[in-house]
């Protein structure tokens, strides 16, 4: 009987020393939750006081601002547009240039006349067109400008600009027909110009000799 009363005293102690090694782990462990939450409480406080905080920038180091450029090819497209939009002016009188007759065909000094005579009886095919008729004045003067640039460009001799004849504008009035004359006298790929025949577009066309590119 004695032994038996040593061992339920024996399982006694140990339970109570593994009860009292819980509650210390639990203690413990309390503890430092308590230790994370009243250090998030702090830097909060502290971030709040002192409100946002950048690092200082380093003074060993040079800092260059990076410019932005326009790529190459973007930048050439662009300058190229630029002169080509530059290069052709609505002030220009081009009265003074025309032939005095009443198709008001223009041929560059040195040209002589047999070379209008030539365009009206159409001994140069037209190899290629474009049609400026709706555009408004700004964009027809860009279409126009690099139109006989790349015909010029490619070779291209006889081309036919049509301006309309301003049926459908107010006060029934050609509005590009005189401009265009002045965009062309501008021109130097231009040799001479001369109103269409009726069947290739007649008073709402002109066909314009360009001179032979060197490449």
């Amino acid at each position: 009987m004695a032994v038996k009363v040593t061992a339920l005293t024996d399982l006694k102690v140990v339970k109570r020393a593994i009860a009292e090694q819980a509650r210390q782990r639990v203690s413990q462990a309390s503890e430092q939750v308590k230790a994370v939450k009243q250090a998030a409480t702090d830097k909060d406080l502290f971030v709040r006081a002192a409100g946002a905080v950048k690092p200082l920038p380093d003074k060993r180091k040079v800092l260059h601002k990076v410019e932005q450029k326009m790529p190459l090819a973007m930048q050439y497209q662009r300058d190229e547009k630029a002169v080509l939009i530059e290069a052709i002016s609505d002030e220009f009188d081009v009265g003074t240039l025309l032939d005095a007759d009443e198709l008001l065909s223009f041929r560059r000094p040195g040209i002589g006349p047999d070379v209008t005579r030539k365009l009206r009886r159409g001994d140069w095919s037209i190899q290629r067109q474009i049609d400026l008729h709706g555009l408004r004045r700004d964009e027809a003067r860009e279409q126009l400008s690099i139109f006989i640039r790349e015909a010029f460009k490619q070779g291209i001799r006889c081309v036919r600009v049509i301006h309309g004849k301003g049926l459908g504008s107010p006060g029934k009035a050609p509005v590009l027909k005189s401009r265009v004359h002045s965009w062309l006298v501008q021109k130097n790929e231009v040799l001479a110009f001369v109103q269409a025949k009726p069947a290739d577009g007649g008073a709402g066309a002109l066909v314009v000799l360009l001179m032979a590119s060197k490449g």
